[in-house]
């Protein structure tokens, strides 16, 4: 209130009251600048007749029309009697509403909302006159006039307009906010929700809502009287949505504000891996558990616990599928397993429950992708290593031909020559692994190769020599050096058609004379015809290899054969 007592022409001012955070604040300006007066401050005229004609005496600002001049003068330069003031203001009412126009005045006072008149105590009394007038005031912007004359007499004047609150008188809902917007700080997972000062008189707070995109659903976060919020929406990588709704003292509230949307990163985990079992067995340990939603993968771990000793628990493999197999387990030990489920995010659950077992002792899995190619010493094999036991389990392979054991070979190896096969015949292999306990895998699958068509049988012999005493011929050479000849094949051959003609006579073996390198064959002709004939000696291994039919050399030598008497 400006009671505007007690100024003179020379100090021309008016005070200008503002609301500035709910209080009223005075702005000293000068007269002629006062004819403007910020919301809701009323622009106040003195005139010094009833009628309020002519040109104001003074015009200010007031804050409220709550006025007591008594028997004086309302300003310098008026009258005690006989004038008349003005109050007028333009403000947002917001949604409107029912409100409540208390009034006090002695003398005459008039109200008018947009020029309609709401309140009418004209008159000249000789005490304080007191009414309450509800009106209903639309939404928006509207004008308020309080006319006031003193005719004779004690001039005072009080009015207001306060809206009503009663749940069972106000029915309008708020206006909703304005301004609404949302910030999202990735670092901090916090969205801040800012919104308008709302407009509405009997306000008593905001609403802020949040929803799941794809839901109806709203959820209430909060109450406040600020026009701010700090929510932290659960990191998801989904979307949600804000809006902000007005309620006012009578329990109405607002339509809510424009949704807006915050994407917050994933960073949920998913749930833990449950059902885990482990089952021992070839080639490994057999881990399943249930499949859990959302999972792209899923990450093994395994501890082995030897003599006693607890080893770290490490990342052994990371799977697509809810089963796996550790191949790499040894065997007599106890292992320990969990798993753990990853999201698209990359967000890793915790491990699940453990599974536990001792691993048995068994036979290795069968060698791999064996192959048999014909070698220039008989034929080679190359296999690949079994996928269990790991290595240090291993202890050899056994090679088969044609189902019979032919070899044993240490474990550090992959490949074997046989030697032991006869020239351009075909075999079959296959390969078996033996661990360190004596268990033996299956075998591998089969292969055939066919060994070389020559080059496997051993040297012509040496120093070949012969003759013959009456009927009988006698061939001498020298001891072959190979180890593994096992006999000497004698052949006679004579020109047919120009071509001479093998016909096998017998056979030599080694008596072991080691200190004697010389052997010796001797065979009795019968009716022999003075025929000129080869007589070859040929070396055969065990595998029965031999030069003879393969193209290959061999030692022969020329003899003239005796004719034979009658009497022979």
């Amino acid at each position: 209130m400006n009671p505007a007592r007690g100024t003179t022409a020379a100090l021309s001012t008016a005070l200008v009251l503002a609301t500035a955070g709910g209080l009223l604040t005075a702005t000293v300006i000068p007269a002629s600048a006062a004819t403007n007066c910020a919301s809701p401050v009323y622009k106040r005229e003195f005139f010094a007749n009833t009628a309020f004609s002519g040109t104001p005496k003074k015009t200010d600002c007031d804050g409220a029309v709550d006025q007591n001049w008594g028997t004086g003068a309302p300003a310098s330069g008026l009258p005690k009697d006989n004038f008349g003031v003005r109050w007028t203001v333009t403000r947002d009412f917001g949604s409107g509403g029912p409100f409540a126009l208390p009034v006090a005045t002695q003398d005459g006072l008039r109200v008018y909302l947009d020029g309609s008149r709401k309140v009418d105590l004209w008159k000249n009394v000789s005490s304080t006159v007191k009414k309450t007038v509800n009106i209903t005031i639309p939404s928006g912007k509207h004008t308020l006039r309080v006319d006031y004359v003193n005719w004779t007499g004690t001039a005072n004047v009080s009015f207001a307009y306060t809206p009503r609150t009663a749940a069972s008188v106000d029915t309008v809902k708020p206006l909703a906010p304005t301004g609404t917007s949302v910030a999202y700080d990735t670092a901090t997972g916090k969205a801040g929700v800012t919104w308008a000062k709302s407009k509405e008189m009997d306000l008593a707070g905001y609403r802020v809502y949040r929803r799941l995109q794809g839901s109806t659903a709203w959820t209430k976060l909060t109450t406040t009287t600020g026009t701010s919020y700090t929510d932290t929406p659960p990191p998801t990588g989904q979307t949600y949505f804000y809006e902000v709704r007005a309620h006012d003292k009578a329990g109405n509230e607002s339509a809510g504000t424009a949704d807006r949307p915050v994407t917050t990163p994933d960073r949920t985990a998913p749930p833990v891996p449950s059902g885990l079992t482990a089952t021992d067995g070839q080639p490994g340990v057999a881990l399943t558990w249930k499949p859990v939603p959302g999972a792209t993968h899923y990450v093994v771990y395994r501890r082995w616990e030897e003599d006693g000793g607890d080893e770290p628990t490490l990342k052994v493999a990371s799977v697509t599928s809810a089963a796996w197999t550790d191949a790499t387990a040894k065997e007599n030990l106890y292992y320990t397993y969990w798993v753990a489920a990853v999201d698209a995010a990359g967000n890793q659950s915790a491990k699940s429950a453990r599974a536990g077992l001792e691993r048995g002792d068994h036979a290795p899995s069968a060698p791999t992708g064996l192959t048999a190619t014909t070698a220039p010493t008989g034929i080679t094999l190359t296999w690949r290593a079994p996928t269990t036991p790991v290595t240090q389990d291993l202890a050899h392979y056994r090679i088969y031909r044609e189902g019979q054991l032919v070899d044993e070979i240490r474990s550090t190896h992959t490949s074997y020559t046989d030697t032991e096969v006869r020239q351009g015949t075909a075999y079959e292999y296959t390969v078996t692994a033996v661990d360190i306990q004596g268990n033996e895998s299956v075998a591998s699958a089969p292969t055939t190769a066919t060994a070389p068509a020559t080059g496997l049988a051993p040297a012509p012999v040496t120093g070949l020599r012969g003759s013959f005493d009456g009927n009988e011929i006698g061939l001498l050479w020298q001891r072959s050096p190979e180890n593994d000849v096992d006999h000497y094949d004698v052949y006679r051959a004579v020109l047919v058609n120009g071509a001479w003609e093998y016909e096998k006579w017998g056979e030599a073996y080694d008596p072991g004379w080691e200190d004697e390198p010389t052997l010796g064959y001797f065979q009795e002709l019968y009716e022999p015809q003075g025929e000129t004939a080869r007589w070859a000696v040929i070396a055969v291994d065990e595998n029965g290899n031999s030069r003879y039919g393969t193209g290959e050399e061999f030692s022969y030598i020329t003899l003239t054969e005796p004719v034979s008497t009658p009497d022979a």
